[in-house]
């Protein structure tokens, strides 16, 4: 029986940089939250790549709130870590920065946690990765919250799944939830 493996955080941190160009802007002359999300898959895909020495796909990422738009002009660094590793999956935590570096104003725009499953590359079906190696109360900390919020995914996916069952089931139940709603249903 092999000798189970485990890697430090600080072992598969990344730390991505760029600079936010004209061709980034949206029709509003601000940068696209598209580019960003790329950005961020990116540097999830490179934290859970490192971490579980191979080939590694985005699975789901929680939400996405943009706090402060980013500029064209801006240079934006976004940190990547994980924090959480299941049997085949990963956390991989994603705070953004955005920094106009001539007036010295930095702003957080946005974290975001993206859940990541290491693949087999012949098979392409999910393979074990290494578990963490806790070393501070932060990655702990970390740790735990990122245990939580597996929990808490796989529970409202189950309460949406059990309302879309529900709805399929009874047209009266869902007449009833677009009531007062900004819809209009067609004439019967």
């Amino acid at each position: 029986m092999s000798e189970a493996v485990f890697r430090t955080v600080k072992s598969s941190q990344v730390i991505l940089k760029e600079l936010m160009v004209p061709s980034y802007a949206n029709f509003g002359g601000k940068v696209h939250g598209g580019i960003i999300l790329g950005l961020m898959d990116k540097i999830a895909y490179t934290c859970a790549a490192t971490h579980a020495k191979g080939y590694c796909v985005t699975a789901s990422v929680d939400s996405v709130d943009f706090m402060n738009p980013v500029e064209v002009g801006d240079l934006l660094t976004l940190y990547a870590s994980v924090n959480y590793v299941g049997s085949s999956s990963m956390e991989v935590g994603i705070k953004v920065v955005s920094e106009d570096f001539k007036q010295g104003i930095v702003k957080h725009t946005n974290t975001s946690y993206f859940t990541m499953v290491a693949l087999d590359e012949e098979t392409r079906k999910p393979t074990k990765v290494a578990g963490l190696l806790l070393e501070d109360e932060e990655e702990i900390r970390r740790f735990v919250m990122g245990k939580l919020r597996k929990k808490l995914r796989r529970a409202h996916q189950k309460e949406i799944d059990d309302i879309r069952q529900a709805l399929d089931l009874d047209l009266d139940l869902a007449m009833k939830e677009v009531e007062g709603e900004n819809c209009l249903l067609p004439k019967s």
